[in-house]
């Protein structure tokens, strides 16, 4: 009986864990390298996420993203590339985007599997960060940024660099 009461009560501390991640943030995803990210994690923090291109005139923006995550990642920030071949400007498979952002860049955030970022082919997490905002990524290096507990989640076209002050002014006053 004893048994029974802990596994009942271990299962009910597991679903209680679980219902505390917000529906924005309940994602699991995969980087390139094969390492697992559970977005829930990172609900309490600032997160910029950007939808990537290794063959695109924004791509020398990685040099500004890795220079953001270098210097706030202790303070809380995640910086998250999201590689998407929806503009036609991303390399064949995810050992080659690895690579070339690594060797090219020495990009160290994480880098997701690549996957459609727009469209009825969306991927769940973009999906609802068009839905937040009104707004899904028209080309590459659109990045959103999402505030700790993801009520107020703000998109950026393109053209807006990582480090300009739009940007960085949402994410400064959230970092610890």
């Amino acid at each position: 009986m004893k048994k029974l009461i802990l596994c009942v009560s271990l299962l009910g501390f597991c679903n209680m864990t679980n219902a505390a991640c917000l529906d924005l943030y309940n994602h699991q995803l995969t980087t390139l390298q094969g390492e697992k990210i559970n977005l829930c994690d990172y609900q309490d923090k600032p997160i910029l996420v950007v939808n990537t291109a290794s063959k695109c005139g924004f791509t020398p923006q990685f040099d500004a993203l890795e220079t953001l995550y270098s210097k706030y990642k202790n303070n809380g920030l995640l910086v998250i590339g999201f590689p998407s071949n929806d503009f036609k400007q991303e390399l064949a498979d995810d050992k080659q985007i690895g690579d070339f952002c690594k060797l090219t860049y020495a990009v160290k955030f994480p880098m997701i599997k690549k996957s459609a970022v727009s469209g009825p082919n969306a991927n769940a997490f973009y999906k609802q960060l068009a839905a937040k905002t009104g707004l899904a990524p028209s080309w590459n290096f659109f990045k959103y940024v999402i505030l700790p507990g993801g009520q107020e989640v703000y998109a950026f076209s393109s053209d807006v660099k990582p480090d300009a002050a739009e940007i960085l002014n949402k994410i400064k006053p959230k970092l610890k």
